[in-house]
């Protein structure tokens, strides 16, 4: 009887800790724009499923894609955005729907860098619904996490800037609201196709920046494990998978042409062993896009609006003919 009282104990001890975490985290971890690209994958169908890094997310948009060649489509890009990222986002979305094209936006970048710890650990394992791709995230990706970022998600996140927000946050979750007024500052704007709009900008006060240069001998194995591993999981489930790297400016193509070149090279002849179809921007269709700063809001090659809508009707009028 004694020990049955110690384990009751126990258990409402973990209970209400556990439901402490839970409303602390309801409340102050914020609602992101992947709350809303994940709720929008896992419940409506898309022809176009559009994966990849901070580029996609501001060069590619579904809805100028549309206009072109009539199929839905949804961005799930965003920075820090790796290859396990997406492989899982995947398997998400192919619980819940099946979309008839992945469209891959390869940063070479990415390829190159670890996953940094912090709030992109969690940016989509958090929005994830119970699902056994969350299950299967979590012990190849999340576990791996300070423990912080498991048991207390917002930390991350400024407690200055949540805690006067935390009625807003709290009803917004609460009643299931996906409005995107709060998904808008001065210089960039989200559309509810995942795509994010950046406002032009004065050309001339673009600075100078490294991006993360590419060298073959520091292509991280794991990360090119999970981008053959989403390669295989497209074609087993029938899936056409397309491979994309957006225009970067020429005055950073000229800069760092060595590491570029090279991770053109790379790429392609990866792609073309795996019989994946990729669309280089700045190799085979270097013509079809400009390449001048004006199209752009920064030296690494994030378009503005009007810049992201033209290439996103090309780019689709491309993939139309492929």
């Amino acid at each position: 009887m004694h020990s049955f009282k110690k384990f009751s104990k126990a258990v409402l001890v973990i209970a209400v800790c556990t439901a402490i975490l839970i409303l602390l985290d309801t409340a102050l971890y914020p609602c992101t724009f992947m709350r809303n690209d994940v709720h929008t994958v896992v419940t409506q169908q898309f022809d176009d499923i559009i994966l990849g890094t901070s580029h996609g997310k501001m060069d590619i948009d579904p809805e100028s894609m549309e206009e072109v060649n009539g199929r839905t489509g949804h961005n799930l890009c965003v920075g820090g955005e790796y290859g396990i990222d997406a492989y899982y986002l995947t398997k998400l979305i192919t619980e819940k729907q099946k979309p008839k094209r992945i469209i891959y936006e390869v940063d070479p970048g990415y390829f190159v860098t670890e996953k940094e710890e912090g709030n992109n650990y969690l940016l989509f394992y958090h929005e994830f619904p119970v699902t056994k791709a969350k299950a299967e995230y979590f012990w190849n990706s999340i576990v791996k996490c300070n423990f912080r970022t498991v048991l207390f998600p917002w930390y991350e996140y400024s407690l200055s800037y949540e805690v006067p927000k935390i009625k807003e946050t709290f009803t917004q979750k609460l009643k299931k609201d996906y409005s995107i007024e709060g998904l808008k500052s001065d210089s960039q704007e989200y559309h509810e196709s995942g795509f994010i709009e950046r406002y032009p900008v004065d050309v001339k006060k673009i600075k100078k920046t490294e991006p993360k240069l590419f060298e073959q001998d520091k292509v991280s194995s794991q990360n090119m494990e999970y981008l053959q591993k989403l390669i295989s999981f497209c074609k087993e489930n029938d899936i056409e998978f397309v491979a994309v790297t957006t225009p970067v400016p020429i005055a950073a193509l000229k800069d760092y042409s060595d590491n570029y070149n090279a991770a053109w090279k790379y790429f392609g002849k990866f792609f073309e062993e795996q019989d994946v179809e990729y669309l280089n921007f700045n190799t085979q269709y270097f013509k079809v896009f400009t390449h001048d700063m004006k199209a752009y809001t920064d030296y690494d090659g994030h378009m503005n609006g009007d810049a992201a809508r033209q290439y996103s009707r090309i780019l689709a009028e491309l993939l139309d003919k492929k």
